[in-house]
């Protein structure tokens, strides 16, 4: 990290720092318990949430801006996006609903063990949080972590994060790219799709090639349909104001400002982030996966985006 000053944030002055300021606020929650950070998120309990320029001075009063820098001592990193999956389900295992959704197994010996070798041990079985009717759509949701089920006896379940076995995660929209069985204009969640129902008795042998297995948990009825998932930070995030990044890096909770570009465009996006989640794949200083929210639209840009991008994270002065 190197610090600099708010005059080198490109755009910092152009960015409406509402929404950014209620994902702040959300931080402020876990952060507050924090010694260096008890100060600046008690202070923020006093600014005008509806006044724009007073959460920027604010900021620029009690926070230091750094610049992120990489190893190599490059300043630029890749940006890439995420978002909520929303699947059809049931609760019970019946008509199309027959691919099961995994509770925690705890301290399983299995846990060192790929995804196929774990669904054939058997150990699984009396496990099943909830049934959906898509196994790719599943395998997606594997990815992003966390999702709604829209149930077939009504209503909606939020599942989140419950932990996962100790493989790495390899793409299987890499292997069918490698394989020639897919263009890259096809590597999205609909072209996987399209592609596993024309080669069903292929579908097991594609999701086999990433051996990490997730499980998922029931989030309890005080999640808002509104709020967004769980986030490593343990704070719902905030659509476009959401990212994740690399906790050895970067302080989970942290304010980020992030200058990038929109998913297949030149079309900038400089805005302020909150660092509020971690993945498996987010390793490195100037690497943020970007909280897209959930839907089509989200599903859209997350699929498409893989941009580069700058990083400045905000660090509360010394009092």
């Amino acid at each position: 990290m190197q610090p600099t000053s708010w005059q080198h944030l490109p755009g910092w002055h152009d960015d409406n720092l509402l929404s950014a300021w209620s994902a702040f606020q959300t931080s402020c929650e876990k952060l507050s318990r924090k010694p260096d950070w008890a100060s600046v998120c008690n202070d923020a309990r006093h600014v005008d949430p509806l006044d724009s320029r007073a959460i920027r001075r604010y900021f620029e009063q009690r926070f230091t801006p750094f610049t992120l820098v990489n190893s190599d001592g490059s300043t630029v990193g890749t940006i890439t996006g995420y978002y909520e999956p929303v699947l059809r389900g049931s609760r019970t295992r019946q008509g199309p609903y027959q691919v099961p959704l995994y509770r925690n197994l705890g301290n399983s010996s299995l846990m060192a063990a790929s995804r196929s070798q774990l669904i054939k041990s058997g150990v699984l079985r009396g496990r099943e949080l909830v049934w959906v009717d898509d196994p790719v759509e599943a395998a997606f949701l594997q990815i992003q972590g966390s999702g709604r089920i829209k149930l077939a006896e009504g209503g909606e379940m939020r599942v989140g994060f419950a932990g996962a076995t100790d493989q790495p995660f390899q793409s299987f929209a890499r292997w069918l790219l490698d394989h020639g069985e897919i263009t890259p204009a096809q590597a999205t969640l609909p072209g996987i799709k399209a592609w596993a129902n024309a080669n069903p008795d292929r579908v097991q042998e594609m999701l086999n090639v990433n051996p990490r297995f997730v499980f998922f948990r029931e989030l309890d009825s005080g999640h808002k349909s509104n709020d967004g998932p769980i986030g490593a930070q343990g704070v719902p995030l905030t659509p476009e104001r959401s990212i994740a990044i690399d906790p050895k890096e970067i302080p989970l909770g942290a304010p980020v400002f992030l200058s990038t570009t929109r998913p297949l465009s030149n079309q900038r996006m400089q805005r302020l982030m909150l660092a509020q989640d971690t993945g498996s794949a987010i390793k490195g200083t100037v690497r943020a996966d970007f909280f897209w929210g959930h839907g089509d639209e989200a599903s859209l840009n997350a699929g498409r985006m893989k941009q580069p991008g700058q990083m400045w994270v905000f660090l509360p002065n010394r009092q």
